[in-house]
């Protein structure tokens, strides 16, 4: 267990004995059904771990030149690489740094094909039309999403140099989800799959979540495989990180107004956990209630920025909170400190490891230079 009196605030910490167990439920994932399972960096890039994540997964996936040279260098791989538009000035680099190639439509794919290097493995994205996912903003199955090719763009042939098809239509989502989509990824596509070597179905595979069913998973993998004989791709981004890290935070004002208290912290929902706004979804906060009536008393969480709207609603407490006490944020390594921002100048939390042998390791400040080197 993390002792949070030893870590600096504000500051993200990454529970190392927790990451490795979610990397092993993935590893028994990857051996019993016979498929690959990469570390999708949208999700979770914090490349100072990747010598343990390299022990269970080999490769990752890859949005952008930056992610695909990350991969290359610190997980010691080439990535699969999947970017909605590749740019001119770029794309012999990206190449150069990955394994497969997926590309978001046809006109990008007729552009570019020409400058593809033989040894890289080529997929267009498609788009099954259906997903669980009910918050807009993260739902690519729309018809009219700009996200993958729908059957009517596609027709009923593929390309001769398209190896592979990849769809990615879940978020935190379940095997029956997935039992859905492959349904309908049939429906539309079936037709094109004997013809391929690769599936990869993207991520939102919440794999190692307590409940998940991953005999379902296992099953439906493996008959998917037998059936077209194609070799399948996972990239699971929340899963490898699932509850594997906090974010610490310490009260630095308590403010009311009409009856209301609002506990300032030295961290921004919109800087720090964007997600909060956006999903939008409540964190779970150490020793404190999302039912705030739980509570003998109540506050909203506030953050350091001057957005309005940058503060959590009523949480309850058993006691009343005082400038200097640590407010911890839990289960905030994935699609946190990947979609941070310094808005306002606000410092960007430190980074650590809590160990698996019991001790916080510091990996980085940030401070003025950081801030300042990204602008010009």
């Amino acid at each position: 267990m993390i002792d949070y009196s030893l870590v600096p605030s504000p500051c993200f910490v990454l529970d190392e004995g927790k990451l490795e167990t979610n990397l092993k439920v993935l590893q028994q994932v990857r051996q019993r059904a016979g498929v690959e399972i990469i570390l999708a960096f949208k999700g979770f890039a914090m490349w100072h771990s990747f010598p343990l994540v390299r022990k269970y997964l080999n490769s990752a996936a890859a949005s952008s030149y930056n992610e695909a040279r990350l991969c290359f260098e610190e997980m010691g791989s080439k990535a699969h690489t999947y970017m909605v538009a590749f740019s001119d000035d770029q794309f012999d680099s990206i190449t150069g740094y990955s394994s497969h190639l997926t590309f978001n439509s046809i006109s990008q794919f007729k552009k570019f094909k020409s400058r593809v290097p033989q040894e890289v493995s080529i997929g267009l994205r498609v788009n099954p039309e259906w997903s669980d996912v009910k918050t807009e903003l993260y739902d690519p199955s729309s018809p009219k999403s700009r996200l993958g090719l729908t059957k009517g763009e596609i027709g009923p042939i593929l390309p001769p140099e398209i190896e592979g098809l990849h769809f990615h239509v879940l978020c935190e989502s379940s095997a029956e989800a997935l039992e859905q989509v492959l349904k309908n990824f049939e429906e539309r596509f079936g037709h094109l799959l004997h013809t391929i070597r690769w599936v990869n179905m993207g991520g939102g595979h919440l794999i190692t979540q307590e409940g998940y069913n991953v005999d379902l998973l296992i099953g439906l993998l493996k008959r998917f495989q037998e059936k077209y004989e194609v070799k399948i791709i996972l990239e699971p981004g929340a899963a490898v990180a699932w509850q594997a890290g906090d974010l610490v935070s310490t009260v630095l004002d308590i403010v009311e107004n009409n009856g209301i208290k609002t506990a300032v912290t030295n961290t921004s929902f919109t800087c720090h956990m964007p997600d909060c706004l956006e999903m939008p979804y409540r964190p779970e906060i150490l020793n404190a209630y999302k039912n705030p009536d739980a509570g003998k008393f109540k506050y909203r969480i506030g953050g350091l920025s001057c957005l309005a709207g940058d503060f959590m609603e009523l949480y309850g407490f058993d006691k009343e909170l005082k400038v200097g006490d640590r407010i911890v944020f839990k289960d905030m390594m994935h699609y946190t400190m990947v979609k941070t921002t310094t808005f306002n100048g606000v410092d960007h939390p430190s980074i650590g490891i809590w160990t698996k042998d019991g001790k916080f390791k510091l990996i980085r400040r940030f401070g003025y230079d950081d801030f300042k080197n990204r602008l010009s």
